[in-house]
């Protein structure tokens, strides 16, 4: 196969999954408007869950077919992406004001994954405890989602369902599923091929062009969040997704590989710790401040920039 077939079944296989996940979100959305959930929550829940199904596609399907770099790199690029570029974007062009009561639990959540996630692959493995350890912690996360969800719903309305508009929905769910199926097939298998062709390894491509790729549906619902002003979804999804890609993909991954989940070494020496760093960037002064500075978001995707660079 030519590098230029690779590469256009790869931007294909890119578009599937954004339109894909584009569906996702605009079915997402509709059912959170409908039941009555506040923004928050539909940020780091429903709409989290859809734009994360990319990633989540893209790293069970490498991982199953003994792709293992392409597996992880692109769960911890999609979360540095998210973090270091999608985040940032938010902090800089978004006023972000926020109640510490609100966002403490998901940001010591986000934190606290990054750490086991990278403490639990020192070895060169996912170690057992770390999967029970995350898989734990995307339990309590999703309970206290639903536990905020139900404090704030009381009183709310929920809209008049039209059998039109759910038969629209259930349309778009089935559609972008698939789209978002096909498209991570193609991401993975091409990407392989142009990282073949390049004489690169599988996880550079996976934590710069798949990860920057599969992290487009967050990059869309942050950019209208900013049209419209609504940074408690934007931070709300950001936060949540990366909470998702950390605590469920790799979890998964190792249960549909034919053997442990191998971790590059160079992944655990600079994927994970820079990982992590812009985790703590973003939070800590959000935790202490309760808002979001424009400084900040200039350092974090200064830093980004800085580790793609490297990376490359």
């Amino acid at each position: 196969m030519s590098i230029w077939l690779s590469v256009l079944l790869f931007a294909v296989g890119l578009a599937l999954v954004v339109k894909g996940g584009d569906f996702f979100v605009d079915a997402a959305g509709w059912m959170a408007e409908a039941s009555g959930v506040p923004p928050l929550i539909v940020g780091a829940t429903v709409v989290s869950f859809a734009t994360t199904l990319p990633e989540l596609l893209v790293s069970v399907t490498a991982a199953a077919q003994g792709k293992a770099e392409m597996a992880v790199g692109n769960a911890i690029g999609s979360v540095t992406a998210n973090t270091g570029l999608i985040m940032a974007l938010a902090m800089i062009f978004m006023p972000i004001i926020c109640k510490r009561k609100e966002y403490l639990p998901q940001c010591l959540l986000l934190a606290g994954c990054s750490l086991v996630l990278w403490l639990a692959c020192l070895g060169g493995n996912l170690q057992l405890w770390g999967s029970i350890t995350l898989i734990a912690f995307f339990i309590f996360f999703m309970w206290n989602n639903v536990h905020q969800a139900k404090a704030q719903m009381e009183g709310n309305e929920r809209k008049k369902v039209e059998r039109k508009q759910l038969l629209l929905n259930m349309g778009k769910f089935i559609i972008g599923a698939g789209a978002i199926v096909g498209g991570s097939q193609l991401l993975v298998d091409a990407g392989s091929d142009i990282a073949a062709y390049l004489h690169v390894s599988q996880r550079v491509i996976a934590v710069t062009m798949v990860a920057i790729g599969t992290s487009l549906p967050e990059l869309v619902t942050t950019i209208t969040a900013i049209v419209k002003k609504q940074s408690g979804l934007s931070i709300g999804n950001i936060i949540g997704a990366n909470i998702i890609d950390l605590a469920l993909i790799l979890p998964i991954c190792d249960l549909v590989s034919a053997e442990k989940l191998p971790v590059p070494a160079s992944s655990i020496s600079l994927d994970m710790p820079v990982c992590l760093g812009l985790i703590l960037l973003a939070i800590i002064p959000l935790l202490l401040r309760q808002r979001a500075f424009r400084w900040q978001g200039i350092v974090i995707l200064a830093g980004y920039i800085a580790y793609l660079v490297i990376v490359v």
